[in-house]
């Protein structure tokens, strides 16, 4: 296979160097499917991709060219990047990571979606580096990708199936349990704003709706299985700089025992005993009874079965959890168990794991879900929702764990006062004249860190804000 934009990465890029010796592992290949068309080219690789750094930074390069400013992150005109960065797939620590990149429907400016797991290795051992999805399928499609054999095929079966459902049912199409599977839920196919891209069942691209993007492209999943390997430049030299960076990790305090031992959660009392832990809908930045839903408590209450890590990923902070009612599941992570707790007031461990165990089946970002839970909790406290709109569920209260689970089902499904929901905390409280109720950036819900105490989160927001401006894409 040739390889193009075979740069090094010990070249000076902007004045940094990347790990040395390290050839740029691209395979060169892009795969660019036009749904409307049905069908699919297999381009070069830009030849100046090595002066991007990363799949983030050559994808958002391309889309920028490729996509206009007045585009409708919905409509047909709208593209959709999947990218995998130099690295992918190889051993590198955490080697695992894809992008995507598209125009984002929750915020109407340009998205990039970050997920772990195993997909985005498996697409760099199929030999390649991205796919471009252009255009709308007339009917429910999903992309099987094996080796060089790539097509489109119709998923008409597996429109309206979650996505559980949908990972077994292509796995068993494509006949090989070592394929992996990015797909959408009902959420997406029903464009709710936050909606997300799952693979491997429990990772997400979960930011800015991509998820409802390939809804509106009626494109269900891919399936990709890969039996190539990228290739570096000095093997030796390679394994023994990956050797040292293990090494650093396992010697931090953090990566080589906060993480593996307690998760991403292992943030919640750090965060909260500094002020900074966003509180029911930040109106506070203290929670009291963060030791009830913490990390430790995942472990004290004996709901950790074991670690679940991503491709290449020493730290291992996926955690795979048992509940008392038979559910088995992963997570939560860190801004999961904060958006369905903290934010909601909620101190009902066992809530917060169902909640985000539903964001997993249905395809939901699990941030947007929680805050723009917790904006409706307080705007029903405040008198502006109604309780007779909400068609006799549960109260929108603070604290209500049963409202955490029910309306999460609700905006999955598009159903009841979840339609309103669904819609995310801005427009929601932007629908009843009180905008000021979303704790949002560009109509994005803002993650947990509290920005009054974490002033590096204003700094980037500011930051991000000043470049979609300099760019015309806001």
């Amino acid at each position: 296979m040739g390889i193009t934009g075979n740069g090094y990465a010990s070249r000076v890029w902007k004045g940094r160097k990347i790990i040395r010796g390290v050839k740029v592992s691209f395979n060169g290949k892009i795969l660019r499917v036009n749904l409307t068309e049905k069908s699919i080219k297999v381009e070069e690789l830009p030849k100046d991709a090595e002066l991007y750094l990363g799949g983030r930074g050559l994808a958002t390069k391309m889309f920028y060219d490729e996509v206009g400013p007045d585009v409708d992150p919905l409509s047909p005109e709208n593209k959709l990047f999947f990218a995998t960065g130099p690295l992918s797939g190889t051993a590198a620590p955490t080697g695992g990571r894809y992008m995507v990149v598209t125009k984002g429907p929750l915020t109407g400016t340009i998205a990039s979606s970050n997920s772990g797991g195993y997909f985005g290795a498996e697409l760099k051992f199929a030999g390649y580096d991205m796919i471009i999805f252009e255009g709308k399928a007339d009917k429910p499609v999903y992309l099987m990708i094996k080796d060089d054999h790539v097509e489109l095929k119709d998923a008409s079966h597996l429109w309206g199936k979650d996505v559980f459902e949908t990972t077994d049912k292509l796995l068993e199409e494509i006949d090989d349990p070592r394929a992996r599977v990015a797909c959408i839920g009902p959420a997406g196919e029903k464009l709710v704003k936050f909606a997300a891209i799952m693979n491997d069942k429990h990772r997400a691209a979960g930011r800015t709706g991509v998820g409802a993007v390939m809804g509106s492209k009626n494109l269900k999943g891919v399936v990709v299985r890969g039996t190539k390997r990228p290739e570096v430049k000095d093997p030796a030299r390679f394994m023994e700089t990956v050797k040292e960076k293990i090494k650093k990790l396992k010697e931090n305090g953090i990566t080589g025992e906060g993480l593996p031992k307690l998760g991403t959660k292992v943030l919640d009392n750090i965060i909260n005993q500094n002020g900074l832990y966003p509180t029911r809908n930040f109106l506070d930045s203290v929670f009291e009874l963060t030791d009830e839903i913490s990390g430790e408590a995942l472990v004290e209450k004996g709901y950790l079965i074991k670690n679940m890590p991503c491709f290449g990923c020493p730290i291992a902070c996926g955690r795979r959890v048992t509940l008392p009612n038979g559910i088995e599941t992963e997570g939560p992570e860190y801004e999961t168990g904060w958006a369905f707790g903290a934010n909601c007031g909620v101190s009902d461990l066992i809530a917060i794991v169902e909640a985000n165990h539903l964001c997993n089946q249905f395809g939901l970002d699990t941030i947007s879900a929680g805050a723009t839970i917790a904006a409706a909790m307080e705007m029903y406290e405040k008198g502006l929702i109604k309780k007779e709109e909400l068609n006799n569920g549960p109260e929108l209260k603070f604290g209500s764990s049963e409202a955490v689970v029910f309306y999460t089902k609700q905006i999955g499904l598009r159903e009841g006062f979840g339609d309103k929901l669904a819609e995310g905390s801005y427009r929601l409280a932007e629908s009843y004249g009180h905008p000021e109720y979303s704790m949002t950036v560009k109509k994005q819900e803002i993650p947990a860190y509290d920005p009054r105490g974490a002033q590096g989160m204003v700094l980037n927001t500011l930051r991000v804000i000043e470049v979609a401006v300099m760019l015309e894409v806001i």
